[in-house]
């Protein structure tokens, strides 16, 4: 059997859920404890995308915030692919999570990449409708996902490592 590793960042503002999410996938678990991420958290979690290959995906979890630090710069090198990741409950971070696609891109070129709303069991709350209806908002970029139920966790990232092994 075949297995490449890739490294994959998590890259949004803070509080949209990027250690719930990985932690989700990583160990199926979920807290409803909020610690703020300092610096860089990694993992490691191989995926099977093909009956005859797996990626070992090294995931940089990098701190919340809506503008890319030097240090946060350094954390993106050498990434092959990242998760563009926003609050459904919180319109403000899809527009931070646009913005630092951008930086993103600027730093290291085209990768692949999924967007994820996460938080999509809060599918009810009144913010959400109107992020939605947002001309920023596309059901194409953005896969809704929730860290707390689990829905569309694996899927995302599986489909992630899949991109990355093209």
């Amino acid at each position: 059997m075949r297995v490449r590793s890739r490294k994959i960042c998590l890259v949004g503002d803070y509080a949209v859920g990027k250690t719930s999410l990985v932690n989700r996938f990583v160990s199926n678990q979920f807290s409803g404890q909020y610690l703020t991420t300092v610096g860089v958290k990694v993992e490691t979690c191989l995926v099977d995308i093909a009956p005859d290959e797996r990626i070992n995906l090294v995931i940089w979890d990098i701190a919340g915030g809506d503008r890319l630090t030097s240090v946060k710069k350094s954390y993106l090198q050498g990434a092959s692919g990242y998760f563009l990741i926003a609050d459904v409950s919180r319109e403000d971070t899809f527009h931070t999570a646009l913005a630092l696609q951008q930086h993103v891109v600027t730093l290291l070129g085209e990768l692949p990449f999924v967007g994820l709303s996460n938080k999509s069991d809060l599918l009810d709350s009144t913010v959400v409708s109107s992020v939605h209806q947002a001309p920023h908002f596309s059901d194409s970029l953005w896969v809704p996902t929730s860290a707390l139920t689990g829905q569309g966790v694996s899927e995302a990232f599986i489909q992630l490592a899949r991109q990355m092994s093209d």
